[in-house]
């Protein structure tokens, strides 16, 4: 599926294949929560990297989040004017990009269920509303987020006809 994707004040557009455009995946961690969520959390989507076409890259600007005291190599990019959150790449998964849903101007399909991840990392005042079908972990889950698509037949049919390696 093909996503696009801006900031609130347009400064900045891009676009990225999306095998896996389902917003399922809500992350508690305090990086995502103060960077992106203000519902306590934020969802990440998950994108071909070599796709990604960017109009007004230079309205943006990267920050490396600092864990246990190193920074992180994943580069979270926002647009230096409005701050929007727009995607993470993170060079030790070329292949990826995850722009945040938030930050999709394309209709995006509504998942049948949920992943609730690093809930041992949530805010006190945030209160998890899981359906019946969601799973809630403290940790990040086992399973990918193109497992979870293909597990629910959920991947884009265009890309399971052309796939030539694992997503």
């Amino acid at each position: 599926m093909l996503l696009h994707g801006s900031c609130h004040c347009g400064a900045v557009h891009f676009s990225v294949e999306s095998p896996h455009p389902y917003p399922y995946q809500r992350c508690y961690c305090s990086i995502c929560r103060k960077t992106a969520g203000g519902g306590g959390y934020a969802i990440n989507l998950s994108g071909r990297a070599e796709t990604l076409s960017v109009e007004g890259a230079e309205h943006k600007s990267i920050y490396h989040a600092v864990i246990d005291g190193e920074p992180s190599p994943g580069e979270r990019h926002f647009c230096h004017h409005c701050a929007s959150a727009l995607w993470v790449f993170d060079p030790r998964w070329p292949e990826l990009v995850h722009p945040f849903a938030s930050a999709i101007d394309t209709d995006l399909p509504i998942p049948p269920e949920r992943v609730h991840l690093l809930l041992d990392s949530k805010a006190n005042w945030v209160e998890v509303e899981a359906g019946k079908n969601d799973k809630c972990f403290d940790g990040y889950p086992e399973e990918s987020i193109a497992e979870w698509h293909r597990r629910l037949g959920l991947e884009d049919r265009q890309h399971r006809k052309t796939r030539h390696r694992p997503a």
